[in-house]
C-alpha cells in the first residue's frame, strides 16, 4: 500500500464562466521513504496540487488517501494526525516565519497545540535538537529571522516542519528562491533525513536538473495534467512527452 495516492485530484479556481482548472485529474501515489519529483513550468499546477494535499485549498473532486485512508471529510480529532503526519516546505523561508517571533517560540508553539513535550523546558529542548538536525546551534532558538539568511531561514523551516515527526514533507519549491550554492546544502539535507528518519517527500521544483539529483520517480506536468510519469533515469535518458523533451532541453549542459 502506498504512503500517498490520489486519484482524479481536481482543483478548479474562479467561478462558473471563468473557472481555471489549476489540477485536472491527477492521479498518482508516494511510497514510504521515497523521493517522488513534481515538475512542470510556472503556472501548471503543481503547487496547487501541494496545497489541495494538505488541505490549503480544496479539490472540487477526486480523492487523496493517507495510509489508506481518505483525508478529506475527517473529523477534527482525525484531522490532527493527518496534519501531524504530513507538512509542507514553502519556496519562501522570507514570508514563512513570523518576523517578530523567536525561532524557538515558532516550533515550540508547534508542539503545544499538538500536545507534544511534558513541559515548555521540554519543548524547547525539543526545538534545540531539531535545530542542530539541520546544521543550526542551539542559540537559534533564541534570535528572530531577520538575523538569518535564506539558507538558513529554509532550514528553521524544514526543522519546523520536523517538530511533529511526519512521514511525508511536501517541499514545494524549497531552494529555488536560493543562491546556488546554499542549494546544494539543502538538497543534501532533506537526502540526509530521507535516509535517517525515513521520511517521504513530495518535491515540487520547475528544474529537472534539480530533480535529478534528489528524486527516486518524477511525474512531469502540463496545464494541469500529468503527462508523464517513471524512474527519473528513465525519463530523463529516455523522455517519451513532448512537453518533457522541451523541459530538458531548456536546460543548459544538462
Amino acid at each position: 500500500m502506498a504512503l500517498l495516492e490520489m486519484d482524479d485530484l481536481q482543483v478548479v479556481y474562479g467561478k462558473k464562466g471563468r473557472e481555471v482548472r489549476a489540477v485536472n485529474g491527477v492521479s498518482m501515489h508516494i511510497e514510504a521513504g521515497e523521493i517522488l519529483g513534481l515538475v512542470g513550468e510556472s503556472g501548471c499546477g503543481k503547487s496547487s496540487l501541494g496545497k489541495a494535499v494538505m488541505g490549503l485549498v480544496p479539490a472540487v473532486a477526486g480523492s487523496v488517501r493517507f495510509e489508506g485512508r481518505s483525508i478529506f471529510g475527517l473529523k477534527k480529532a482525525e484531522q490532527k494526525r493527518v496534519c501531524q503526519a504530513l507538512q509542507m516546505v514553502f519556496q519562501d523561508p522570507y514570508g514563512s516565519l513570523n518576523p517578530r517571533m523567536q525561532i524557538g517560540t515558532a516550533l515550540c508553539d508547534v508542539m503545544e497545540v499538538h500536545g507534544i513535550g511534558a513541559s515548555g523546558e521540554d519543548r524547547l529542548a525539543q526545538a534545540k535538537a531539531l535545530l542542530r538536525s539541520v546544521g543550526l546551534p542551539e542559540d537559534t532558538v533564541s534570535r528572530y529571522p531577520h538575523e538569518f539568511s535564506g539558507g538558513q531561514r529554509q532550514r528553521i523551516c524544514i526543522a519546523r516542519a520536523l517538530t511533529l515527526s511526519p512521514s511525508l514533507i511536501i517541499a514545494d519549491e524549497p531552494v529555488s528562491a536560493l543562491d546556488v550554492s546554499v542549494q546544494a546544502d539543502i538538497l543534501a539535507l532533506l537526502e540526509e533525513l530521507r535516509r535517517d528518519r525515513g521520511l517521504a517527500f513530495l518535491f515540487i521544483s520547475h528544474d529537472l536538473a534539480v530533480v535529478r539529483n534528489v528524486c527516486d520517480r518524477v511525474a512531469v506536468m502540463l496545464d494541469g495534467v500529468v503527462v508523464e510519469t517513471g524512474r527519473v533515469e528513465e525519463v530523463i535518458d529516455h523522455p517519451q512527452h513532448a512537453y518533457t523533451k522541451k523541459l530538458l532541453a531548456a536546460v543548459p549542459n544538462f
